[in-house]
């Protein structure tokens, strides 16, 4: 009886360390290739949204509803700002959707419409959605190829990059309380002035493809995106390795093999010098 005991308490232990090294192997597993697992969370988000208008064109409507159901939370999802595929042009104004949506001139109704046969139909969110979190995950997948050769972006650096997306969407916010179609971000008369009429009028006014508006969202998104990875995935990274090899990120003084936050890549500049 004592040596079944034994033999049972071993075989339970043997389980037991089989068990904690599984964990930690994942619990490795995960902390080494954090990056992987962030570019391929982030490669979906940001993918699925163009798989909503490829549903509804096949017929398949309920789950492509569900699409733009989910990514409503994330988005305003305006049709005069969303990019359309299947259609005869990319983009539209709300007076040219108000024949296929009466609604089109309300901000309910701009969200409401997803498109038609005509038209083509909307991606799940809206253009500067698109260029932001496309701009996180483009800068997700650079920052693989350099991460050991790269610094964090610092504070001033990351406001210069942020502050034209807070300006574009800021003021884009002000002039929406005018109404659709009324503010002063609509016509762009300002911009008209300030650069003398030297562009086509379809270039200050609107939403469309080409516009200013539009352009202003995509590049404006495309900046905050990149900036924020550089800002905050280089201690990302010094975290998420310290507790790979340490268990905890490292304290001021360096343990057991494990570098402070950004020490390794300050060791790197100062090697570089």
């Amino acid at each position: 009886m004592e040596r079944y005991r034994r033999e049972r308490g071993g075989a339970l232990l043997r389980a037991g360390r089989g068990f904690d090294r599984l964990k930690q192997g994942l619990r490795t597993l995960v902390l080494r290739h954090w990056l992987a697992w962030a570019n391929t969370a982030w490669g979906g988000l940001v993918i699925l949204p163009w798989l909503a208008p490829v549903l509804m064109k096949v017929g398949a409507t309920r789950p492509a509803r569900g699409i733009y159901l989910a990514y409503g939370f994330l988005c305003h999802q305006f049709a005069d700002r969303s990019i359309f595929l299947f259609g005869p042009r990319p983009a539209y104004s709300y007076t040219e959707l108000l024949p296929y949506a009466p609604r089109a001139d309300t901000w309910l109704g701009l969200r409401a419409f997803v498109g038609t046969p005509e038209l083509g139909y909307k991606v799940a969110w809206s253009d500067r959605m698109i260029s932001l979190y496309g701009g996180l995950w483009i800068g997700g997948l650079l920052f693989a190829l350099v991460r050991r050769r790269i610094g964090p972006l610092r504070w001033p650096g990351f406001a210069l990059l942020a502050i034209p997306m807070a300006l574009d969407g800021g003021t884009h916010l002000i002039s929406d309380l005018a109404g659709i179609g009324q503010g002063f971000r609509y016509e762009n008369a300002w911009l008209a002035q300030l650069t003398g009429n030297l562009f086509p009028s379809s270039f200050y006014g609107g939403t469309n493809w080409g516009s200013f508006n539009s352009w202003a969202r995509l590049v404006t998104g495309l900046l905050f995106g990149l900036a924020l990875v550089w800002f905050l995935y280089p201690h990302m990274d010094q975290v998420f390795h310290d507790l790979a090899t340490c268990g905890r990120p490292a304290p001021a003084q360096a343990v057991a093999g494990c570098t402070p936050i950004g020490e390794g890549h300050a060791r790197h500049s100062a090697g570089k010098e």
